[in-house]
């Protein structure tokens, strides 16, 4: 069937026009492409008695403030939060956790909407400014530390792959600061892809996943060396990460996942590829040019240049984890210097 489109919000028409749908087609499935979608799917699936993801695992995978809760409840390190939705509630939470604080859209993909706050005075400032919107608002403590992501594929409540890599240049602060995109992905023998194997494992049990593609983030924390959840998505990760997953392993998510679904509709079994063991590396960044020129960033660690207008995209791999990081570092200080364009704020700085 076609993709569920963002602009669509009238849950009571849309589920009225897939009534329409459902009179001259069978559906057997529904899978949400992108976060937005996560909500739609879940209460068609419901309406329509259709196998998936329902609208009570969904919050988990949708709602940020749900899934920190179920986090805390589980016994999985968060960083500090409350909701926002009683004055004397914040006013306790500020007088005993420090500034800074991020004030978070619960529903918004990726780092879209979040503000990062320094006093009281800001605080009420922002929550006063949110309305009646406030309550789609959490707030939780600023942790600084390494920001990981970890993307998975599930088959039968069973986690049948997993990649682990790390954020040279967070979500948040390129959204907030622009500058140049880099994640690089992590040794499958190292200490940190088994930590974060562990506790991604322990996010999916407890949330109830069954089947699908996971992109679960992780911060580790620069004063206690601690791993905290900070939040995870049902689908594949955005900003290029396949392309670094693949690039690493082998594994093409987009694929796999198309394949489960595929097993769980004719019910038939379902195994994954032993992944390679590569090092990889993914560079993206918005520039003054429409196409980028790419000769200077030749080299026989370049998987693919990617087509994307007015941005530079590369994707390296290489047995050695140090080459990965040389290349982009090169890259990015190549970027920095001759090509990248750093829109301005839409409004007053939050950060």
């Amino acid at each position: 069937m076609p993709e569920l489109q963002p602009s669509v919000w009238n849950l009571e028409h849309l589920i009225q026009g897939f009534s329409h749908l459902m009179q001259t087609r069978k559906v057997d499935a529904v899978v949400a492409l992108d976060d937005y979608d996560v909500e739609k799917a879940a209460l068609i699936r419901e309406t329509f008695r259709i196998p998936g993801m329902g609208q009570t695992t969904h919050r988990y995978f949708r709602d940020k403030l749900a899934m920190r809760q179920k986090a805390k409840d589980s016994g999985i390190s968060v960083p500090e939060f409350t909701a926002v939705f009683n004055n004397d509630e914040v006013n306790r939470f500020v007088e005993h956790i420090p500034a800074p604080w991020v004030l978070k859209p619960r529903s918004e993909a990726s780092a879209s909407g979040i503000k990062k706050l320094k006093s009281k005075d800001e605080l009420w400032d922002a929550l006063n400014a949110l309305g009646e919107e406030r309550h789609l608002f959490l707030l939780e403590s600023f942790k600084p530390g390494d920001v990981y992501h970890v993307d998975s594929l599930t088959f039968n409540q069973e986690i049948v792959f997993t990649s682990a890599s790390k954020y040279l240049a967070p979500p948040m602060q390129v959204s907030h600061e622009g500058g140049v995109f880099r994640s690089k992905t992590l040794g499958r023998y190292s200490d940190e892809f088994k930590a974060l194997e562990e506790v991604n494992a322990k996010v999916l049990l407890s949330f109830g996943l069954i089947n699908g593609a996971t992109h679960t983030e992780f911060i580790r924390g620069k004063e206690d060396g601690k791993w905290y959840f900070l939040e995870t998505s049902s689908r594949v990760g955005g900003a290029h990460i396949p392309d670094l997953v693949e690039a690493s392993s082998n594994i093409n998510i987009w694929r796999e996942w198309a394949k489960i679904e595929d097993a769980l509709l004719k019910q038939k079994k379902y195994e994954v590829a032993k992944p390679t063991g590569y090092y990889s590396g993914l560079i993206v960044a918005l520039i003054k040019d429409k196409e980028p020129d790419y000769n200077q960033f030749e080299c026989e660690e370049v998987v693919k240049f990617l087509p994307i207008d007015y941005h530079v995209g590369i994707v390296y791999k290489s047995n050695d984890s140090s080459v990965v990081q040389e290349r982009l570092d090169y890259a990015a200080a190549k970027i920095h210097s001759d090509m990248l364009n750093i829109l301005p704020p839409k409004s007053k700085p939050t950060s």
